[in-house]
């Protein structure tokens, strides 16, 4: 772990809110299932000196000079990716998991060109056409829902949908969907409609690196995911593709899209890649999974509605509706209480969506610091007794206490012990 002591001499003042936010992360339950911790190692990779260099280009096709040492950190990152998903072409150069899902529109589409993708209330993601994202702006997007019923995606209406719309994309991937995805069913309905297909599994990409998952990449023509989430890298994203579409989706991140990459981001990715090829890294991505299938079962025994009635995944989103609490009265209650928690929209909210009706709860990060299915019954009662209290400040405090002490007996892995 890093001992900052370069920056409490020069900056004490940001050094001071490290110091704090380090304390918040050790001491409070991280059960956002888009956050993580990252290991020591990925930890120091982001503060190397590759920081300093400046690499527009590929390895071997560089516009700057100087590069020969950053071309084997980025092709060390690329090859790792390769088989960690078995892909045949991979791109480590995207900044983000927007940015790089921006470049894959940018590639396969033309402005004005249909899409097909999951509508925002029902799990899909802003970038996935929402109107007042760069994605329902530039493109023409066309959305499928889940069956409100059941809460899982209807294929048979996706088909219907596509055969009457012809997009020329479509998107499968989610950010609060929490069931396993049909991939085959969705390239059968693409190839019946003449569609490309992109799947965005920037959820899901650590469940389905280690095999708990099944895995678009052989399936799809192009995927995108982030390298932070489940796959507990750096802040950051990657785009695989065939090896049909490399030259276009190289073309679309450098020049089209982005300058130069982050060299120190894209080494600690490469470190990521690395520690996720070990075995440990199995146990860890199917103890997610059955963390958030214990959570959703006790959550639903205290008489939860969770949305489709449990998970496949990381992630669960509870609806609050019926008691009588908005999803952001909740989030506020739990994060006194000393649980992160992110609000969500359900199927058909009738909420808007700062103020929605649910939330969403993960385990990765809980699960890195080592808490398995014993401790999920006493989070259960937490989150329960905290939602209970939304208005009790000293009930809280008291929650947040009990908190804090399940923190302590589960240190972040790689952290110093907190004074």
């Amino acid at each position: 772990m890093l001992n900052y002591q370069n920056l409490s001499q020069a900056d004490p003042e940001i050094m001071a809110v490290v110091r704090r936010e380090m304390a918040r992360q050790s001491e409070e339950l991280e059960m956002i299932a888009s956050e993580n911790y990252v290991s020591p190692a990925v930890l120091e990779a982001m503060a190397t000196v590759l920081t300093n260099k400046y690499s527009e280009g590929y390895p071997g096709h560089r516009y700057y000079g100087g590069n020969q040492i950053i071309d084997e950190a980025e092709s060390l990152a690329a090859t790792r990716a390769k088989k960690l998903f078995g892909a045949e072409h991979v791109n480590v150069q995207p900044l983000s998991g927007s940015p790089a899902n921006a470049a894959v529109y940018f590639a396969f589409l033309k402005p004005g060109d249909k899409v097909l993708g999951l509508k925002l209330d029902h799990g899909g993601h802003l970038s996935h056409g929402h109107p007042v994202n760069f994605s329902g702006l530039l493109y023409n997007f066309v959305q499928y829902e889940v069956n409100p019923a059941t809460g899982r995606i209807d294929m048979d209406r996706v088909r219907q949908i596509a055969r009457r719309e012809k997009p020329k994309m479509i998107v499968a991937g989610f950010s609060a969907y929490a069931r396993e995805i049909e991939w085959e069913k969705f390239r059968e309905i693409a190839a019946e409609v003449g569609a490309f297909t992109f799947a965005d599994i920037a959820h899901t990409a650590g469940l389905i690196a280690a095999g708990e998952m099944s895995n678009p990449v052989p399936i799809f023509d192009v995927v995108s995911t982030t390298t932070h989430k489940t796959l507990r890298g750096p802040r950051g994203a990657i785009i695989m593709c065939r090896e049909e579409f490399a030259k276009r989706i190289d073309r679309a991140v450098f020049p089209g899209m982005q300058g130069g990459p982050h060299d120190h981001i894209n080494a600690a990715k490469a470190v990521a890649f690395g520690e996720a090829l070990r075995p440990e890294f199995k146990d860890y991505a199917r103890q997610v999974i059955k963390n958030a299938r214990v959570l959703a079962e006790e959550l639903i025994s205290r008489d939860y509605r969770v949305i489709s009635g449990g998970t496949d995944n990381h992630l669960l989103v509870v609806d609050m509706s019926n008691r009588n609490l908005s999803g952001q009265e909740a989030e506020i209650a739990l994060d006194k209480a000393g649980i992160s928690v992110s609000r969500s929209t359900i199927p058909n909210d009738p909420k808007p969506p700062l103020n929605p009706s649910g939330v969403r709860l993960g385990t990765p990060a809980i699960t890195t610091r080592g808490i398995k299915e014993p401790q999920i019954k006493f989070i259960a009662d937490c989150l329960d007794a905290a939602v209970q209290n939304h208005q009790n400040e000293s009930r809280l405090s008291e929650i947040r206490e009990k908190i804090k002490e399940l923190c302590a007996l589960f240190p972040i892995p790689g952290w110093p012990a907190q004074k």
